[in-house]
């Protein structure tokens, strides 16, 4: 759920995690690459890790190299989203919350991302959604470097919340 929250991803896409997609690039950043047979779109996707999200990683036991959510049942498989979902259910009233679907966390993500001055545009890329139109045809730019900034805003903003600080407000010059 953490991992959901912090990359915006989708749950379905987040429980079929594998330690092997997780790679950094040559200026040290850390990328987890989506295959186009894994996506929902059946695109292939970049999503940068933040800061926060590699320390949601770093709690996890890595037994291997396969899932970094491995089923309890079948170790060679991912935990499935009916499973999330059923512990979500089994647990609602110890989290003391109503009405709550993992997908949620991607909503609110996107939502605080977009209320933080982002565009949709970088939030929509984060998110992997298909565009349509025209301009969709001619521009090519990957737009890994907003996403990263995007992301390690969200980030900051995420720990904020968690920890209970208030942003700083500075009075402007006229």
């Amino acid at each position: 759920l953490r991992l959901i929250l912090v990359t915006a991803q989708r749950p379905g896409e987040i429980v079929n995690l594998e330690w092997s997609e997780i790679n950094q690039d040559e200026d040290g950043a850390t990328w987890w690459t989506i295959p186009s047979r894994k996506s929902k779109n059946n695109l292939s996707h970049r999503v940068p890790l933040s800061g926060l999200a590699i320390e949601v990683l770093e709690t996890m036991p890595r037994k291997d190299a396969g899932f970094v959510f491995a089923s309890s049942h079948n170790g060679a498989k991912g935990v499935t989203r009916h499973a999330l979902s059923k512990a979500l259910n089994v647990n609602q009233e110890l989290m003391s919350i109503e009405d709550f679907h993992p997908h949620d966390l991607r909503r609110s993500a996107a939502s605080y991302m977009t209320g933080m001055g982002i565009s949709r545009l970088v939030v929509s890329k984060i998110l992997n959604h298909v565009e349509t139109g025209i301009t969709a045809v001619y521009d090519r730019h990957a737009y890994d470097a907003e996403k990263r900034t995007a992301l390690e805003s969200w980030a900051v903003k995420l720990g904020d919340i968690l920890e209970g600080r208030k942003a700083k407000v500075l009075p402007l010059a006229r």
